[in-house]
């Protein structure tokens, strides 16, 4: 339960990656830095403002993903067009600001704030699970629920899902493609603040936290860059093989298992599990 329940953290902030990049062939390497942000401000909300749990964990994901928004209208629309390495390096830049920034508003103690989950657990069957994993994948779940709906069924998700296919026939059926990659942006920004929220109760807050996007990122290629379910059952291999490493292994390999894992699924399947990155025609 431990392996699917930080699984699930790698998972989501794999889904951002996925997300950004299949949107903008961008790869955003400060994604688990927008997660710690997520909860350094759902600490404020909730701890600072005295705000109920709820009420803390919407409000923080509104703002990040305003936040997301205007990060990619403000510093990465302008890079459009230029080397991928400008970028990458651009958004590796920016993930050294966010906890610099971080570390300064903040300080650099571990923090936590008391949710509805802390301290709790649940006996089932003579097996003790704590509740904060149970949140965990139970709020996992019930996102990519709320994501395959939006996806599906509404017009914004149909046009995001065009622009991510083929920006130049969007553009000229009338999507402001533009505005989509900044909207994609902020939902990457909300998803990574849930995931910062959920991850909480059972880590504390601290600017470093952001590294455990490097994680996600092997989540993400050990799935299939590209693909949504991919990133998400990429995050919950890695999970899993941590916990049973750090078991069953020498001290220090549940560090190492997940590369390890990564290393071999690349070697018989270069593309990942759900490989969805075709060749283009031309």
């Amino acid at each position: 339960m431990n392996g699917i329940a930080v699984g699930c953290i790698y998972g989501l902030i794999a889904l951002g990656f996925v997300l950004i990049y299949k949107a903008t062939e961008m790869v955003n390497f400060a994604q688990g830095d927008l997660m710690m942000l997520g909860a350094f401000v759902a600490y404020t909300l909730i701890s600072g403002l005295g705000l109920p749990y709820w009420l803390g964990l919407a409000g923080a994901v509104i703002i990040m993903a305003v936040f997301g928004y205007l990060l990619d209208a403000v510093l990465l629309r302008p890079v459009i067009g230029q080397p991928q390495f400008a970028i990458v390096m651009l958004t590796i830049g920016l993930g050294f600001i966010l906890r610099a920034a971080a570390g300064f508003i903040w300080g650099h103690d571990p923090l936590s704030f008391e949710t509805p989950f802390t301290g709790k657990v649940v006996n089932a069957g003579g097996v003790v699970i704590a509740t904060e994993n149970l949140a965990i994948i139970f709020g996992t779940v019930l996102l990519c629920a709320i994501l395959y709906a939006f996806f599906r069924f509404t017009r914004l998700g149909v046009a995001m899902q065009a622009s991510s296919q083929n920006q130049l026939a969007a553009y000229y059926m009338g999507i402001p493609v533009k505005r989509i990659f900044s909207m994609i942006w902020a939902l990457s920004a909300g998803v990574a603040a849930v995931a910062g929220i959920l991850l909480a109760p059972k880590f504390l807050i601290d600017p470093n936290m952001g590294f455990l996007g490097i994680k996600a990122f092997a989540a993400a290629v050990l799935g299939g860059f590209g693909s949504i379910p991919g990133a998400l059952l990429g995050g919950l291999v890695i999970g899993v093989i941590e916990q049973i490493a750090g078991v069953y292994g020498p001290p220090g390999s549940h560090e190492t298992a997940a590369y390890l894992a990564l290393l071999l699924v690349l070697v018989l399947k270069p593309g990942g599990i759900f490989a969805q990155i075709g060749r283009k025609k031309v």
